[in-house]
C-alpha cells in the first residue's frame, strides 16, 4: 500500500473503505522492506495495532486526523520512546510528549515512529548521522538533504502522510525540495517547540513535510496553539497571512544576486518556476534582495553557533568523541564567540531587518530557489562544510528575519 494524502485517507475512512487496523497492516510490510535508514526508532506492531483499535471504537468524523499515519524527527519527545538527536551517546527516553506530538495524538493520528536526522539539527544534507543515511526519493546517490532527512524521505516514498521535521536553517525545507515535497515551516512561535531539542533555541520552528497544501492546512490546524509552557511561543499574533495586493507582486532576486553552483539543470527550473508565477496572474519583478543574503550569512558566520554550543555543551565536554567530526568542528565554534559578538550581530540584524521590511510594503511574498543545487553523496563525504553551506544561500535568512517560507515543487 502507497500511504496517500490526509484528504484521500480520510475519505476511505468515512465511506467504510478502509480502517486504520487494515491501514497499519497494509502499510507495514512496505515500511519493513524500505530503507531501514529513515528511522531512527519505530513503534512496534502491537502498539500500532493497539492505537488503531482505540481509534476504531470512535467515528472518523469526531476527530481531524483520524488514522493517518505520521512520523517526527527524533529531536522530539514520545513518552516511553528514546530521543537521541542523532546522536547514541545523548539518548534517553521521554516521559512525556513534545507538545506537538501530543496535539497530533489527540486529534486522532498514529504515530509509526522517530526518523533519522543530521546530528544536533546540524546541517543541510542528510548525511550527518550514525545510523545512516536514508537514500533520496528519487535517487539514493543523491543526498536527501537534512536535517529533517528522515522525515521527508518517509513522506516521499508514501510510507506516512505527513511527517513533523525542525527547521533553523532551512531543514524543514531542503529535504521537502530533494523529495519533490511540500515543506512548510512558520514564522517563529506559531507552533511549540516544547519537548524538543533545541539547535538554536530563538531560531527553532517546528515545520511540517506533505503531498498536498490541504494536508499542510490541516495538521497547521491542530498545531497551531499557544502554548503557555514554551515561553517562546506567541499569543495573539496574526497567524493568517495579510491580504495580498491587487497587483500581487512577487520579489525575485535580480540576475547578479542569482547563484547557482554551476548547476544549469537548477537553473532552468527555477525559470521555468518563474513562468510559472506569471501565467498565474502573478507580477514577479526582479529586486535587490542583499539585506536577506546578507542575513543569511550571520547565521554561521554569527554568533548564532553559540546557541548550538549551548545545547550540546556538557556532552560536548565530557564526551567529545560521541559527535560527528564535522558536527563537532561546526557547534565548537560556538564556544570561541563573546557578548560583544552577540550584541555587534544583533546590531547588524536589526539594520538588516529595518532595509527588508521596505522591500517588503512593495511586495506580497519572495519567489526564491529552496537550494540552488544538490550534490551527491560522494560530493559531500570530499567536501561537507562548503557544500553544505552552499545548500543554505536562500534559506538562511528565514528563521533570522522572522519569516515563514514554503518549498512548493514547481518546474520538473
Amino acid at each position: 500500500m502507497q500511504v496517500r494524502s490526509i484528504n484521500a485517507l480520510k475519505n476511505q475512512y468515512l465511506t467504510g473503505g478502509l480502517s486504520p487496523s487494515k491501514m497499519i497492516h497494509l502499510i507495514s510490510e512496505k515500511i519493513d522492506n524500505e530503507d531501514s535508514s529513515i528511522w531512527i526508532h519505530r513503534v512496534s506492531k502491537d502498539n500500532l495495532h493497539k492505537r488503531a483499535a482505540e481509534l476504531e471504537k470512535v467515528s472518523p468524523e469526531e476527530l481531524p486526523l483520524y488514522g493517518i499515519p505520521f512520523a517526527v524527527k527524533d529531536n522530539m519527545d514520545v513518552a516511553g520512546c528514546p530521543t537521541s538527536a542523532g546522536c547514541p551517546d545523548f539518548t534517553y527516553e521521554a516521559k512525556t510528549n513534545a507538545h506537538v506530538v501530543e496535539l497530533l495524538l489527540s486529534a486522532g493520528a498514529i504515530l509509526i515512529g522517530k526518523t533519522n536526522m543530521d546530528q544536533f539539527a546540524t546541517g543541510l544534507v542528510g548525511t550527518r548521522s550514525p545510523y545512516g543515511v536514508p537514500g533520496n526519493s528519487f535517487n539514493p546517490d543523491f543526498i536527501p538533504g537534512g536535517s529533517s532527512s528522515g522525515s521527508a524521505v518517509a513522506v516521499a516514498k508514501g510510507l506516512i502522510s505527513f511527517s513533523l521535521g525542525t527547521d533553523t536553517a532551512g531543514s524543514g525545507r531542503v529535504p521537502a525540495s530533494f523529495n519533490n515535497l511540500l515543506g512548510y515551516k512558520p514564522t517563529r512561535g506559531i507552533i511549540s517547540n516544547r519537548g524538543i531539542i533545541p539547535a538554536c533555541r530563538t531560531l527553532d520552528c517546528v515545520s511540517v513535510f506533505g503531498l498536498q497544501v490541504w494536508d499542510i492546512e490541516k495538521v497547521l490546524h491542530v498545531l497551531d496553539e499557544w502554548d503557555p509552557l514554551d515561553p517562546f511561543s506567541k499569543e495573539g499574533e496574526e497567524k493568517i497571512p495579510r491580504t495580498f495586493s491587487d497587483s500581487q507582486k512577487v520579489a525575485l532576486l535580480q540576475e547578479d544576486q542569482l547563484e547557482f553552483f554551476g548547476d544549469s539543470n537548477a537553473r532552468k527550473a527555477y525559470e521555468k518556476s518563474v513562468h510559472v508565477l506569471s501565467e498565474s496572474g502573478l507580477h514577479p519583478v526582479p529586486v535587490d534582495l542583499s539585506p536577506f543574503l546578507e542575513a543569511a550569512e550571520l547565521l554561521y558566520a554569527g554568533p548564532w553557533v553559540a546557541e548550538r554550543h549551548l545545547a550540546t555543551s556538557p556532552l560536548i565536554m565530557e564526551s567529545p568523541q560521541s559527535l560527528l567530526p564535522e558536527t563537532l568542528k561546526i557547534i565548537r565554534g560556538g564556544s570561541e564567540l563573546s557578548a560583544r559578538d552577540a550584541f555587534q550581530a544583533q546590531y547588524k540584524l536589526a539594520e538588516l531587518r529595518r532595509q527588508a521590511d521596505k522591500i517588503w510594503k512593495n511586495f506580497d511574498f519572495l519567489a526564491l530557489p529552496t537550494t540552488a543545487t544538490i550534490y551527491t553523496q560522494e560530493a559531500i563525504s570530499k567536501n561537507p562544510i562548503e557544500l553544505n553551506s552552499n545548500l543554505g544561500r536562500y534559506t538562511n535568512f528565514m528563521n533570522l528575519l522572522d519569516l515563514c517560507g514554503c518549498a512548493v515543487p514547481t518546474a520538473l
